[in-house]
């Protein structure tokens, strides 16, 4: 009896919350991805996620409102909602999906930036303006977010103290962006290739 009576409380007050927290974090996770596919405008795997984070999170809260003097539960759900933002944007960040602009403004001559960025594979587009200062330099760069690391170093290593921002795109025609494949890298003519 005493037995049963621990194994009814360890399932109520450990696995179940833990259940419902692992339940959390998956649908949250789907969700944060759903809204970044939103975003980006893919209108196939948006609604397959949305499908999913829907019957995971009725799953959920259907073990809650069965279990509605279970605090533990509560604990769990609201746990897994926090657990599942963090592993949502991890997620983002580890797919490092679509493209960004970035954009450079410079005092100092920025034909070495062009010419660095160039080097790597990176189109550069400049600009010449006005700033409080007198006169800058704007370059304009479209990169595909997994490559944003490496735009970066280039920049800090052209100016650690340049002045840049960040904005997502949702859609590029054209571009010219680095070759994924090292077979590109054998031939120096392939070295380049259209943006999608």
């Amino acid at each position: 009896m005493d037995n049963l009576f621990f194994e009814s409380n360890l399932y109520l007050y450990l696995i179940l919350p833990l259940l419902i927290l692992i339940a959390r974090v998956i649908d949250v996770s789907l969700g944060t991805m759903r809204i970044i596919f939103v975003s980006k405008g893919n209108r196939i795997v948006a609604p397959i996620l949305g499908f999913f984070e829907v019957f995971i999170w009725i799953i959920a809260i259907g073990q809650i409102m069965g279990n509605i003097n279970n605090f533990a539960c509560y604990f769990g759900y609201a746990a897994g909602f926090a657990l599942g933002n963090y592993v949502g944007l991890r997620l983002e960040d580890h797919l490092a999906l679509g493209n960004l602009l970035i954009r450079i403004i410079s005092q100092k001559d920025a034909n070495i930036l062009i010419k660095n960025l160039n080097e790597k594979g990176y189109g550069a587009t400049m600009v010449e303006g006005e700033g409080s200062l007198g006169k800058v330099q704007l370059i304009y760069s479209i990169v595909k977010r997994e490559n944003l690391p490496k735009v970066i170093e280039i920049i800090n290593e052209f100016n650690p103290k340049s002045f840049y921002s960040i904005e997502d795109i949702r859609k590029v025609s054209a571009g010219i962006f680095p070759s994924k494949s090292p077979i590109h890298n054998i031939n120096p003519f392939k070295r380049w290739r259209k943006g999608k």
